[in-house]
This record gives structure tokens, C-alpha cells and sequence, in this order.
């Protein structure tokens, strides 16, 4: 998720929503160790609903003061590749809330990691207020060309309420190994 807040309230109570969803159900949050925007909000609201938080922060966003003092636990690593490493060993499922660039690499990652098999954890998009609409066109636009098979485009579980896409996550079935 962003570490700014967006444009409309919406994202931040969206964020409160994920954070009592997944605490209600037993899941903690892993994330990029922020307590700017969206980071810090659902990790407060996390941490507030009784739940885990662990961060994983790369030594320069450390220095410039911006880590999220009251998570969990904190990792600190050398830079963004082991930040992603290291969320994606410590993770079970991938979810981009609202957010900007690098949310996307981040996800994208995550999605391509998994049609290669290195991984087969469900990824989401909790699509607030349509955010990601125009996004998810574009990712069936590449199936439709055929850079991309529909299976892939399908892997994406989708849902704009926090609780449903958690239900999408928890059954998700992987397709199968791009080459298996």
C-alpha cells in the first residue's frame, strides 16, 4: 500500500477494514515498515485491533527516519531486492491496497513469481472505490494479446471489500507452473 494516503478518506478507512478483517481472522501484516499513508495506517490499525505487524525497511529509508516505530518487529535489510525477499518469505498471501509505483513493482513481483512457480501464494488487489479498474483492464488486454495466458490474468483475486477478498485469498487454488 502507499505511504501516502491518497485523495480520499476512502483509502485510509479501507486500510482500518483490511486491518480488522485480517486480525479478526487470525492473519498478521507484513509490509514495508512505514508509518507514512496507508503503511502506517494499517499498521496502526493492526496493531491497535490487537494484531502482529512486521516491517521490512531498507537501511536508507531507515536513515531518513520514516520506520514505523511500534511494529512487532522490525527488519532492517540492505536494500529494496532483500526488502522484497525477505516480505516474500515472511508473507502467506500478496495484497495491494491503493497505492503508487512502487506497490505495483511490488505486486507485480509477487504475480510473476507466482506464474513461474517460485511461489504459490494468492496475490490481490483490494480495489477500493474502483482504484485499480483501468489496471485490471489493461492485465486482460495483455491476456487478450496473448502476451500472457488467461490463466495468469485470472490468478489476480479482486474484491473492493476487505472481508471478501480474504475469502478469495484463503481458497485460492494456484493455476498451474508456467512450465511444468
Amino acid at each position: 500500500c502507499g505511504s501516502g494516503s491518497g485523495s480520499d478518506t476512502i483509502f485510509a478507512e479501507a486500510a482500518v477494514g483490511m486491518a480488522d478483517a485480517m486480525v479478526s481472522r487470525g492473519h498478521e501484516l507484513v509490509y514495508g515498515g512505514g508509518k507514512t499513508g496507508l503503511m502506517g495506517t494499517i499498521a496502526d490499525a493492526v496493531l491497535e485491533c490487537g494484531g502482529n505487524v512486521y516491517g521490512v525497511m531498507p537501511k536508507a529509508l531507515r536513515d531518513k527516519e520514516i520506520q514505523h516505530a511500534g511494529v512487532t518487529q522490525l527488519y532492517i535489510v540492505n536494500d529494496m531486492h532483500e526488502r522484497k525477499a525477505k516480505m516474500a518469505d515472511l508473507a502467506d498471501a500478496f495484497i495491494a491496497m491503493p497505492g503508487g509505483i512502487g506497490t505495483l513493482e511490488e505486486i507485480f513481483e509477487a504475480l510473476t513469481w507466482g506464474q513461474l512457480g517460485y511461489h504459490t501464494k494468492p496475490c490481490g488487489f483490494l480495489n477500493v472505490d474502483g482504484y485499480y479498474d483501468r489496471l485490471l483492464d489493461f492485465i486482460q488486454h495483455i491476456a487478450d494479446k496473448q502476451f500472457m495466458a488467461q490463466e495468469y490474468a485470472t490468478m489476480v483475486q479482486v474484491d473492493a471489500a476487505p472481508d471478501r477478498l480474504l475469502d478469495l485469498l484463503e481458497t485460492y487454488i494456484p493455476p498451474k507452473q508456467k512450465w511444468s
